[in-house]
């Protein structure tokens, strides 16, 4: 006796010729588009919204570039504490190698630091040093991290960005992060990705930890 069910074999057999169909159809619609993608130049990245994770995110893209060899740089605008995870896990490479720089440039959250004055300054340090890397040919990847609060607190101008990033070196990649993101960055982006939040366990009661929030 056999326990095979022709009907059964010929309904698998069937369902594979239609994924098989359906599969070489989208395959065909994928290679048009990747057909058409014929530019090669750096891009403007914008990581925006209310949930957990974007300057995350920009970090394992740097990961990426790191591991192809590139030249990286990150410019911290807001979090002025050395002791973050990312920081700790990449000062080895920033201090003792040229293939990554690192400046942590605020003071820390405004309601923390309390003195606007000391924040626009330090806005316009952080700035001061991250043109320099947006004429710099041999820097391959840029993180402004959470610059884009410098424009909703008006402690910089947005328009001379948006004019330097426009004229960075042509295959020069530039991740912004941030909750808000300015209209004028937004008109010149070439990818925005919205971090949404649903639900965040410090509304829970629970504390900020080493590893999660820092």
């Amino acid at each position: 006796m056999t326990d095979q069910n022709p009907n059964k074999e010929q309904d698998l057999e069937l369902e594979q010729q239609k994924h098989k169909a359906k599969m070489k159809a989208r395959k065909t619609v994928m290679d048009k588009k990747i057909a058409a993608s014929t530019q090669e130049r750096g891009v403007l990245i914008l990581m925006k919204g209310n949930g957990k994770g974007k300057s995350s995110s920009a970090f394992g893209t740097m990961v990426r570039s790191l591991g192809h060899g590139q030249k990286c740089a990150v410019i911290q605008f807001i979090k002025g504490r050395l002791e973050t995870g990312e920081f700790k896990f990449f000062k080895d490479m920033a201090q003792n190698s040229e293939q990554l720089n690192w400046h942590v440039m605020g003071h820390g959250f405004t309601w923390e630091t309390q003195n606007k004055q000391q924040d626009i300054t330090a806005a316009q340090e952080a700035w001061a040093v991250a043109q320099k890397y947006l004429q710099d040919e041999s820097y391959d990847f840029l993180i402004f991290d959470e610059m884009s609060y410098m424009f909703k607190y008006e402690y910089l101008d947005v328009k001379p960005v948006v004019e330097a990033l426009k004229n960075r070196p042509k295959n020069q990649n530039v991740i912004i992060t941030g909750r808000t993101m300015s209209h004028d960055l937004q008109e010149i982006a070439d990818t925005i990705s919205v971090i949404q939040d649903e639900r965040h366990a410090f509304r829970l009661g629970v504390k900020a930890q080493k590893g999660i929030e820092y």
